[in-house]
C-alpha cells in the first residue's frame, strides 16, 4: 500500500477503537489493522463496561450498543471449600437511566464498535499481521504487514495489540512480559433463559448482578473469580498470576480451577442447568504501576493492555484501555492541531494527560497491591477459612454463649496467625488499600 496516513492503529480492541474513532471523527486519515477475521473474532469472553469511558467517546453510544443488562447489584464474596462470607450492595439508583455499568459480550461488542470506527471514516483491514514497526533511525514511521503490500507509512503508530505487544517488544520499546506482572483468566459463557436468570438472582427484565470472589478457590494462589449476569447467559471465571500457575506445587491448571470453582456448593445452584457455549484464556497486565512500560515516543505511542493498564481494585480493563485510547487520539489530534511533529517531545503530552487522569491515580494509589497480596498468601488460604469459620461458630445456635464462642473465634486467629502476624497483616492491608 503506498498511501500515507495520518496515523496507524494497531489492534480493533477497546482501546484500538477507542483511539481510531477519536482520530478519525477529528477528519484524521486513519488505518486500523487487525489481525483477526472480524474485530472481536478471537474474543469470545464477557465484559463489563463502565459507562463514562464510553460516553466520553460516543455520547450516545446507548441507541445501538450491544449491551446486555444494567448492573444494580455489586457482590463480593470470601469463599472457604463449604462457604462464604459476602457483602452485597443494591441501590435503585442504578436502576435509572442513564445506567452506570452493563455486561456485554465482547465479540459482539468490539464489532459494534469497529462499525462506529468505519462510519467516522477510517479504514479498517482485517485478517491482517503487522509484523514490525518500521523505523527510521529511533523515530517510527510505518508498519510492515503480511499483506496490503507489505510496508504503510504514517506521522504516527498507536500500539493497541494487547497485553504481551510483540510490535512493542520486537522494537524495545519494553522488555519481555514477566509471568509475575500478568494474570492468566478462563471464563465460560453458560447460557440458560432469561426467566431463570430473573428467578435466581431477584433482578427483573434487563437488571444484572456481578459476583466478585476470592478465597480458597484458588488454590492457594493470587487470583479472584467472577460471576455476572448476561441477557440469557452467565459469564464465570477465575484468573491467577501466570507465575503462580507455574510455580504451584499442586499443577492445578487454570481449567481445573474453573471446574472446581463451578463445583463449589455457593456456585453451583446459580449455574445448574447452564450449556457452556463458549470457553476463552487470555492474559490480564496486573503488574500495577511498576510494570507500566514507557508509553510513547518518537512517532509511537501504547494504549491499552499494551500498557499495562488495569485498575487493580475494580478490574475495569476495558474501560480504562477505551481511556487511553481516547486519550492517546487527542494528544495526536492536538499536536496535528499545533502543527508540531509527532517526536517524543511532542508526544509526552499523553504521558501528563494520563497522569491527570484517574487511570494512572488509581494506578498510584494501589501501586503496592499486586506486591503484598503475591507475597502474602495467608490472605487467599489462611484468611478465608479463618473468616468463614468464624461466622459459622457465631450463627450456630448450639447452646453455647456469645461470649465462649467470641473466646473461641479469637483463639483461632491467634492460633493460625498469632497476635503479631495479626498486627502486620492489617499493616499490609492498609499498605495495600491505603
Amino acid at each position: 500500500m503506498s498511501e500515507k496516513f495520518d496515523a496507524i492503529v494497531v489492534g480493533a480492541g477497546p482501546s484500538g477503537n477507542a483511539a481510531a474513532y477519536t482520530l478519525a471523527k477529528a477528519g484524521l486519515k486513519v488505518l486500523q489493522i487487525e489481525r483477526g477475521e472480524t474485530p472481536g473474532s478471537k474474543n469470545v469472553q464477557g465484559a463489563i463496561l463502565y459507562a463514562d469511558a464510553l460516553e466520553r467517546i460516543i455520547p450516545d453510544f446507548r441507541d445501538d450498543a450491544p449491551l446486555e443488562r444494567h448492573i444494580i447489584e455489586q457482590r463480593i464474596w470470601v469463599l472457604d471449600d463449604q462457604s462464604f462470607v459476602g457483602t452485597h450492595f443494591r441501590s435503585d439508583d442504578y436502576n435509572r437511566p442513564p445506567y452506570n455499568r452493563y455486561t456485554i459480550i465482547r465479540a459482539q461488542f468490539d464489532k459494534w464498535f469497529s462499525s462506529k470506527v468505519r462510519e467516522a471514516g477510517a479504514l479498517v483491514i482485517c485478517e491482517t499481521t503487522v509484523e514490525e514497526l518500521l523505523l527510521d533511525g529511533s523515530r517510527v514511521v510505518g508498519v510492515r504487514c503480511d499483506r496490503i503490500g507489505g510496508e504503510v507509512h504514517a506521522d504516527v503508530v498507536v500500539l493497541a495489540d494487547g497485553v504481551n505487544s510483540t510490535l512493542a517488544r520486537k522494537a524495545g520499546f519494553h522488555p519481555e512480559v514477566k509471568a509475575g506482572d500478568v494474570a492468566l483468566a478462563v471464563k465460560e459463557i453458560l447460557f440458560m433463559p432469561e426467566e431463570t436468570l430473573r428467578e435466581r438472582f431477584n433482578v427483573g427484565e434487563e437488571e444484572g448482578v456481578v459476583i466478585e470472589m476470592v478465597g480458597k478457590v484458588t488454590d492457594g494462589m493470587m487470583g479472584t473469580a467472577f460471576l455476572y449476569t448476561n441477557r440469557d447467559s452467565l459469564t464465570i471465571g477465575i484468573g491467577c498470576m501466570l507465575g503462580d500457575f507455574k510455580a504451584n506445587p499442586n499443577r492445578t491448571s487454570p481449567y481445573a480451577l474453573l471446574e472446581r470453582l463451578k463445583r463449589h456448593p455457593s456456585i453451583a445452584p446459580l449455574i445448574a442447568g447452564g450449556e457452556m457455549k463458549e470457553y476463552c484464556a487470555h492474559l490480564i497486565p496486573e503488574g500495577g504501576l511498576r510494570a507500566v512500560p514507557q508509553v510513547c515516543g518518537d512517532g509511537w505511542l501504547i494504549v491499552g493492555d499494551s500498557g499495562g493498564f488495569v485498575n487493580a481494585v475494580h478490574r475495569e480493563g476495558s474501560n480504562l484501555a477505551m481511556t487511553t485510547g481516547r486519550l492517546a487520539a487527542e494528544t495526536i489530534i492536538e499536536a496535528r492541531a499545533a502543527g508540531k511533529p509527532m517526536t517524543a517531545r511532542t508526544l509526552k503530552a499523553y504521558k501528563d494527560k494520563l497522569d491527570h487522569s484517574f487511570v494512572m491515580k488509581d494506578l498510584h494509589k494501589y501501586r503496592d497491591m499486586p506486591q503484598v497480596f503475591h507475597r502474602n498468601r495467608q490472605f487467599f488460604t489462611a484468611y478465608p477459612q479463618l473468616v468463614n469459620q468464624a461466622a459459622k461458630t457465631l450463627f450456630t445456635v448450639d447452646g453455647v454463649d456469645k461470649k465462649t464462642k467470641e473466646r473461641e473465634i479469637l483463639a483461632d486467629f491467634r492460633r493460625t496467625r498469632s497476635i503479631r502476624g495479626l498486627v502486620g497483616d492489617a499493616y499490609k492491608l492498609w499498605r495495600a488499600f491505603r
